[in-house]
C-alpha cells in the first residue's frame, strides 16, 4: 500500500495542504465535496495509489486550508497544485462542488485534464433546482438553526441530507464514516465561507459540447432527486459521457463505499 506524502502548495501567502500517494500514470487529482475535505477520499485514494499517482487537497476554507480573505480562484489554485506535484495533465475527480471545480477546469485549462469523474457534481451555470417535499424540511430545519446560531443543529441536519440522504433515516452510515463526516463539515460552518468564493467565471452548462475529455457521471440512487436526474442528463450532453448509477448510496460516496469508488475510477481510466 503506498503511503501518502503531506504536500503544501504555496498560493499568495496561504498555503494549500494536502498528499500525495505516490505511483504511476496517470496522475489523479480527488476534489471534494462542499460539506468535506480531503480525508473523505483517504480510502479510496490507498485503493488506487500504485498504479496511479493520487493527489487530493484541502480547498480554501476546507480541513487544515485556511480561508482567504482576498479574491481567488479555485481553478488557479488547483492549477497550482498540478504545477507542484509536476503533473502537466491529470484526471479530475470530483465529488458535488468538487465536480463543478473539474468541470469548469475542463473547460478553462482543457491541455491539463486527460478525463473527467463527476460524482453528483454541481454544475456552474445550471438552473436552480426547485426544491422539492423531500429537501424542504432540511432546509427549513438549517435556516432555523442558523437563525439561532446552533452550529451543532446545522452539522446534524446537513449530515443527515448528504450522508444517509433526504430519504434514508437519520444514522443510515454510521461508524467511522458519520464522525468523519460531522467532524469535517464542522470545520466548514466554523469558517462560514461564502459558497461563491473562488467560482470561475464560467458557465459550463452553456458549453458541455466543449468537453472534449472523457466523463464518468454517476449518482447515488439515494441522493437528492434533482441530482438523480440531472447526472443523466449531464451525461447525455457531454460528447464523451458515461452514465453510472451508485446503487444504495447517497451524496457522499467515498465515505459509503470507498471501495466501489475506486472501482469507478479505476475503469473509467480505461475509457476513450
Amino acid at each position: 500500500m503506498a503511503v501518502a506524502e503531506p504536500i503544501v502548495v504555496n498560493r499568495e501567502g496561504s498555503p494549500l495542504f494536502g498528499e500525495r500517494w505516490p505511483g504511476g500514470s496517470p496522475v489523479v487529482v480527488l476534489l471534494h465535496a462542499g460539506v468535506a475535505d480531503r480525508r473523505c477520499w483517504s480510502k479510496v485514494a490507498e485503493e488506487l495509489a500504485g498504479p496511479t499517482t493520487v493527489v487530493a487537497y484541502d480547498r480554501r476554507g476546507f480541513g487544515q486550508t485556511a480561508s482567504l480573505p482576498t479574491p481567488f480562484s479555485h481553478v488557479d489554485d488547483l492549477v497550482a497544485v498540478l504545477d507542484e506535484v509536476g503533473a502537466d495533465s491529470a484526471w479530475l475527480v470530483g465529488n458535488s462542488m468538487g465536480g463543478g471545480l473539474a468541470l469548469d477546469t475542463a473547460l478553462m485549462v482543457p491541455d491539463r485534464v486527460e478525463g473527467l469523474v463527476l460524482l453528483a457534481p454541481a454544475v456552474s451555470g445550471a438552473p436552480e433546482p426547485a426544491w422539492d417535499a423531500e429537501i424542504q424540511p432540511f432546509e427549513d430545519g438549517i435556516t432555523r438553526a442558523w437563525a439561532e446560531k446552533d452550529l451543532d443543529e446545522v452539522n446534524r441536519l446537513e449530515t443527515w441530507l448528504w450522508l444517509d440522504g433526504p430519504a434514508g433515516p437519520e444514522g443510515r452510515v454510521g461508524g467511522s464514516a458519520r464522525t468523519l463526516a460531522l467532524a469535517m463539515n464542522k470545520v466548514i460552518l466554523g469558517n462560514d465561507d461564502p459558497e461563491e468564493a473562488g467560482a470561475s467565471e464560467v458557465d459550463a452548462w452553456s458549453r458541455l459540447e466543449d468537453v472534449a475529455v472523457p466523463v464518468t457521471v454517476a449518482c447515488g440512487d439515494r441522493d437528492v432527486s434533482f441530482l438523480v436526474t440531472r447526472g443523466s442528463e449531464l451525461a447525455g450532453c457531454l460528447p464523451r459521457g458515461h452514465h453510472r448509477v451508485l446503487e444504495g448510496m447517497a451524496h457522499l460516496p467515498s465515505l459509503e463505499q470507498p471501495s466501489t469508488i475506486a472501482a469507478l475510477v479505476a475503469e473509467a481510466l480505461t475509457t476513450k
